[in-house]
């Protein structure tokens, strides 16, 4: 057994590129090196921006010998057949063997390969690989072929074991093989060799370059946040600018700046964005204030003068940066303060849809809707129909052209800012939410109104325009919006029958499935099956999401009980001799059950039984009480299955018969009466 260890080492990798280059070089390599018929132990791979690593424990010493049989074509087949078999398998017609079989004589291929040093197919496997990288992007450089992402300048590929330190020979475009790689461009570039892993990760660290991406973001946020606490700040977590810092540098070096004053009355959130999407600054947050008041920087070199230098001209740049963003603000607040009218009328210009118009039309729409959906949430009208006019405003400012990201955010500030109350300002911002299955739902009744209104809107938009998803494309969001509907829906525990608000359409039908469906994927993270969500859908009010949740959960949490599991058998039962006596006799046995005629004690039981349940079932679902109607209808397991063991339904007597089959009607009606139970499965 010997460890592998590769390293290709190159000029700056794109940061967003490392992760899943570093993935591919593990798949592509020990894919291939597996198929070859080696095995390995472990495998871990690394990236810094300037090198991709790979590191394989336990490698076996040489590939084992392949004896493989292949059945080829008679040997009456034409030539043809002969000739495509041959070059599949790589031998001569005299190579081949003639065997008996029930039909004939058939030729046989036996390929014999023999095992193979790990160091030939090492070398094979990762030309292959190099040669074929899947780089998002890739170039070429000097007069060589090969592409690489950045110009590749050397290979560590060596096997070690108990004996020494082997360099698996190959040369790539006259890029050799050999043990030797280069540390911080600056502060260690000479060449150093390495015999293992172990060794080569030491030596890089001693070589300032920290080989693991995890270790880096661990070192930059350990530093950031005791620089922030020694003066009573902290810092604005931002684990994606973290991952990408971390990527930026091999050796990182943590920088505090300041903020210049004359920024700190801007909303914090443009100063964050600022710093994040231009410089890749962390920001440092005063707790007492909020404010964004300093900055972090990461460095990719120690200096003597302690970063002194490099934060001066960051901040010189950073100084330019957020002068453009005042600019902006300050622009911006003039526009607000005059009631924004500017920005709306603005909107005119924007398209939305070639056949819906543009976001001055939308506006109308939602303004409208967000209108009529108001009292059912819970909000002013007048307040919800003046939060829509106002939501999109702020797609005209300069601020959201510069910081897309934005939008929403700067509408609460510029709606704030003409005078608007809080909750008109706070649906600035609250109505787009939920964006995704992880965000948080608005729940302020004008908030509320606009998000269902923006989203509705979308769909009904869409669908009457025949716009619908298809398979996996989905170009304008259509099933998030009607995730977030739902969500908005449930969260808030509203009655907003869809149909109401479609109206009568002819795709409005569609458009609830469309619902029905993106509830059966929400509602499964929550272990209630399709088959009960479809008993449900099956019932009048299924337009009403709240409604048909809490069906569905009352259901699901019977169902769940032995009485309510031994219920659903014996309805199926009632229901299948029911079914076929009906079409049996041509007759429908929907009423007419007497208890005069019952004969035996437990028919005489379910009788009774079935009063009392329909005295319990039809008022509590009248009242949405769907937890006692399902308990009421469960508690008629055990009167059902003493039907069923002691009565023979199909009497001798015809009018006995009758009773028993009208007497299943009610088990019927009365169970179909909370859902519909055919639908569920077992």
């Amino acid at each position: 057994m010997a460890d592998l260890l590769i390293e290709l080492f190159s000029e700056e990798i794109p940061a967003r590129m490392q992760a899943k280059a570093a993935a591919d070089l593990q798949k592509l390599v020990t894919d291939g090196l597996v198929e070859a018929g080696l095995t390995y132990a472990g495998a871990a791979a690394f990236s810094t921006p300037r090198r991709l690593a790979l590191s394989l424990e336990g490698l076996t010493a040489e590939s084992k010998p392949v004896r493989e049989e292949r059945k080829g074509p008679s040997t009456s087949a034409p030539d043809k057949a002969l000739d495509g078999f041959l070059r599949s398998t790589g031998l001569t017609k005299d190579q081949l063997e003639v065997r008996d079989v029930k039909k004939g004589q058939v030729y046989f291929a036996v390929i014999e390969k023999p095992g193979r040093m790990a160091a030939d197919i090492i070398a094979e496997v990762l030309e292959k690989t190099i040669r074929t990288f899947p780089w998002p992007k890739s170039m070429r450089w000097g007069d060589g072929a090969l592409k690489w992402v950045r110009p590749l300048h050397s290979i560590i590929c060596i096997l070690s074991d108990e004996a020494g330190v082997d360099v698996v020979p190959m040369d790539i475009d006259g890029i050799k093989t050999g043990n030797q790689t280069r540390g911080h461009r600056f502060m260690a570039p000479d060449t150093f060799s390495v015999t293992n892993f172990d060794d080569y990760e030491a030596k890089l660290k001693r070589a300032k370059v920290v080989l693991r991406a995890e270790e880096r973001a661990d070192m930059i946020w350990h530093d950031a946040m005791n620089q922030a606490f020694a003066q009573g700040l902290e810092i604005v977590e931002d684990r994606g600018l973290l991952s990408e810092v971390a990527n930026l540098v091999e050796w990182p070096v943590v920088l505090m700046g300041t903020i210049a004053d004359d920024f700190l009355g801007m909303p914090p959130e443009v100063l964050q964005t600022s710093m994040k999407d231009h410089q890749k600054f962390f920001s440092v947050r005063n707790p007492k204030t909020n404010r964004i008041e300093r900055f972090v920087t990461v460095a990719n070199i120690e200096t003597a003068d302690s970063g002194a230098t490099i934060l001066e001209g960051n901040q010189k740049v950073l100084f330019a940066r957020l002068s453009d963003a005042k600019f902006f603000w300050e622009n911006d607040l003039r526009v607000a303060k005059a009631g924004m009218a500017e920005w709306t009328e603005g909107l005119k210009a924007v398209t939305f849809h070639n056949k819906l118009g543009s976001q001055f039309d939308r506006v109308e729409r939602i303004t409208a809707l967000a209108r009529e959906i108001a009292p059912a949430v819970g909000a002013d009208p007048d307040e919800a129909a003046e939060a829509a006019r106002l939501a999109k405003a702020d797609l005209r400012s300069e601020m959201i052209y510069e910081f897309p990201e934005l939008q929403g955010l700067m509408g609460r500030y510029y709606a704030k800012s003409s005078g608007a109350s809080d909750a008109v300002a706070a649906a600035a911002q609250e109505h787009y939410s939920p964006l995704g299955p992880s965000d948080d739902v608005p729940t302020a009744p004008v908030s509320v109104a606009v998000a269902l209104a923006d989203k509705l809107d979308t769909l009904t938009g869409f669908w009457a325009i025949d716009e619908k998803p298809t398979g996996s494309k989905d170009p304008f969001a259509l099933r998030r919006s009607a995730l977030g509907v739902i969500r908005l829906v449930l969260n808030n525990d509203l009655t907003l029958p869809l149909l109401n608000v479609a109206g009568e359409k002819e795709w409005s039908a569609n458009l609830l499935s469309f619902f029905h469906d993106r509830l059966k994927v929400f509602l499964k993270d929550q272990g209630i099956r399709n088959d009960i969500i479809d008993a449900c859908i099956a019932m009048p009010g299924n337009d009403d999401l709240t409604l048909l949740v809490k069906r569905a959960k009352a259901l699901s949490e019977t169902l769940k009980t032995d009485d309510g599991e031994n219920l659903l058998q014996g309805f199926k039962r009632a229901n299948n001799i029911l079914t076929q006596a009906e079409e049996k006799d041509g007759v429908e046995y929907s009423y007419g059950a007497d208890l005069k005629y019952a004969e035996d004690d437990s028919e005489k039981a379910l009788f009774v039984a079935l009063d009392a349940a329909d005295a319990v079932i039809a008022p509590a679902m009248a009242a949405e009480d769907f937890s006692t109607a399902m308990t009421a209808m469960a508690n008629l397991r055990g009167p059902i299955d003493d039907f069923f063991t002691n009565v023979q339904v199909n009497a001798d007597v015809s009018l006995v018969r009758r009773n028993r089959l009208n007497l299943l009607s009610r088990i019927r009606t009365i169970c179909l009466s909370v859902a519909d139970l055919t639908l569920i499965e077992g």
